[in-house]
């Protein structure tokens, strides 16, 4: 069995690695990836798996604002080691931190994804919603997940990350 915990600064290289192997080294050229640039993760919803000090899995989610004004995170990168795949560690770090995140109070989570996969938590098309992507995305890929009933009421715009405060968090 493997353990979820809070990221550590320890990981970083670790969790470099496990990123470049699940999405390849171009992956900053991304959109979703230029929505984290001069941002900081949450530390709070920055988790691993691991299993006897092996990383195994991570999650991490980005402050953004929708339309200029209504606050929401980004989820991702997530990735979980291509042998371990399909073995539910994934699906526990997702539910776990979507736990994390309604809990504080949280009421939008946006990412770029499968919806096949998402749409079991939750996740719709950002695009029928009325949002937009600063970047290139493909449309059907552009999710939207609510935590608070009515959250997406009167929402709509473009999606932006939120530039990082002086202080450096706990994650990456």
């Amino acid at each position: 069995m493997y353990e979820i915990t809070r990221e550590k600064p320890q990981d970083a290289a670790a969790i470099e690695t496990l990123l470049d192997l699940s999405f390849g080294p171009d992956r900053h050229r991304k959109t979703a990836y230029k929505l984290r640039e001069n941002s900081e993760a949450i530390p709070e919803l920055c988790l691993v798996a691991r299993k006897e000090g092996k990383l195994l899995a991570t999650i991490s989610y980005w402050p953004l604002t929708i339309g200029g004004k209504t606050p929401a995170l980004l989820l991702g990168p997530i990735a979980v080691q291509p042998d371990l795949q399909g073995q539910g560690i994934g699906v526990g770090l997702i539910r776990d931190t979507l736990k994390i995140a309604k809990e504080r109070g949280h009421k939008l989570v946006i990412l770029v994804g499968d919806p096949g996969y998402y749409g079991k938590f939750g996740f719709v098309s950002a695009f029928d919603q009325g949002f937009q992507m600063p970047g290139p995305v493909e449309s059907h890929r552009f999710l939207v997940c609510e935590l608070a009933d009515g959250a997406l009421e009167g929402v709509s715009g473009m999606v932006e990350g939120v530039p990082a405060a002086k202080k450096k968090s706990a994650c990456r």
